[in-house]
């Protein structure tokens, strides 16, 4: 399954959701979920202005919305306390919890946070291949994405519940010190009082990582295909497309997948989607572009343009399309980072645009703010920050608010 359908960019599914909806990022939040940087080997020779940038963030977010923070122990969270007084970022609204964690990339780590019911029907299509219950409130759904609540009724109305769908992670199939970070999705959906699902294809759980999808919470997402098709850190062997499909349209609620063809140079996750593509509202996307002819972004993103230009959404309506400028080449040690403005993160009141003293840091933060007007648009410098692989989505998990 790693050769392009040349003539489709987005595929409209015939099976309808089943009652399970993943909000738009900018739709109502709960919380943000981020994790304390504490891995040196994430900054190598950089790490020390690292813990600033996040009390940054902290700052920003928490004049807006609750940030639930991981920190690894109690050691770790009186630092993280320290440097937050410092920042002016410790307020009622930061809440800590003690769990180790080997990298602080919760986008990836976390659970995906859906809403399920408020008027939707909550069914039982089949019985789940072999289920098992695994600690608090959660369950495993075998071969084919079956539903996993007993406890709903054919054709019953459930209220709106929250779920946590919590996917396996393996380190983006490339590292090996993860045992910590797998454990953080359950955690997480444990805290929130949300029902804890599992996806299970054959015999095993499921790999996905936030940052390799982008929905606009009515039925259409974005993803790769070097990321999620590809056999270079291969997350799912006998998955293919259809059955990425499939799996969207039960556990996020999706109609319409868009798949755009690679992401940037640099990239340590070999093709996460918030690093090039973004829904900013349900019917339009922001995309990466390169203008340089000569820079190995170039043409790549040229080819994920004409795929946006081919595809609908959930409706067959065609995309408004806004081109994000891409910053200079951000080099530390010989290595291409993978800069972009595309990974943004859009929270109540402040959308946190990762910037790098760029002369297009001011173009694109002027983009995102004409499209997000009713919320400050606040750049975060990420000059060091990125010397990790990652910025301001990587970094955060939005948790919904019910009822909105």
């Amino acid at each position: 399954m790693t050769a392009r359908s040349r003539n489709t960019s987005s595929n409209t599914l015939s099976r309808q959701p089943l009652g399970y909806r993943m909000p738009a990022e900018w739709e109502s939040h709960e919380a943000t979920w981020m994790a304390w940087p504490h891995y040196e080997g994430d900054w190598p020779g950089k790490f020390e202005p690292i813990p600033w940038v996040y009390a940054e963030i902290v700052r920003h977010l928490t004049r807006h919305e609750r940030v639930e923070l991981i920190v690894n122990n109690a050691a770790s969270e009186k630092r993280a306390r320290k440097i937050l007084i410092q920042a002016n970022a410790l307020n009622q609204n930061v809440r800590f919890h003690r769990w180790p964690t080997n990298r602080v990339w919760t986008r990836d780590s976390g659970c995906t946070f859906v809403k399920c019911g408020a008027g939707a029907l909550a069914r039982e299509t089949q019985k789940p291949h072999d289920p098992s219950r695994e600690g608090h409130n959660s369950s495993r759904v075998g071969h084919g994405f079956s539903r996993a609540d007993a406890a709903e009724k054919e054709g019953a109305l459930a209220p709106e519940n929250l779920v946590a769908i919590t996917w396996r992670f393996n380190a983006w199939a490339k590292y090996s010190n993860y045992r910590h970070d797998e454990k953080i999705g359950s955690l997480m959906a444990k805290t929130a009082n949300a029902r804890a699902i599992q996806p299970v294809f054959g015999k095993n759980p499921v790999v996905l990582e936030g940052g390799s999808i982008d929905v606009n919470g009515q039925g259409t997402l974005l993803a790769t295909e070097e990321c999620l098709l590809g056999k270079t850190q291969q997350r799912n062997p006998r998955m293919t497309r259809s059955d990425y499909e499939q799996l969207f349209a039960q556990y996020l609620g999706i109609q319409n997948v868009i798949w755009l063809a690679s992401g940037i140079v640099g990239d340590d996750t070999h093709g996460h989607v918030d690093d090039i593509t973004r829904f900013v509202a349900p019917d339009t996307v922001v995309t990466a572009v390169e203008s340089d002819p000569n820079d190995p972004n170039y043409e790549p993103l040229r080819e994920n343009m004409r795929c946006l230009r081919c595809a609908t959404d959930q409706n067959g309506k065609p995309l408004a399309i806004i081109e994000l400028p891409m910053p200079s080449p951000v080099i530390f040690e010989k290595r291409r980072l993978p800069a972009s403005y595309a990974n943004f993160y859009v929270a109540h009141g402040v959308v946190l645009v990762p910037v790098f003293n760029d002369p297009n840091d001011r173009f694109a933060l002027d983009i995102l703010a004409d499209l997000f007007p009713d919320r400050e648009v606040v750049g975060i410098y990420s000059g060091d920050l990125i010397w990790g692989f990652g910025a301001m989505h990587c970094m955060t998990q939005q948790q919904p608010a019910l009822g909105t």
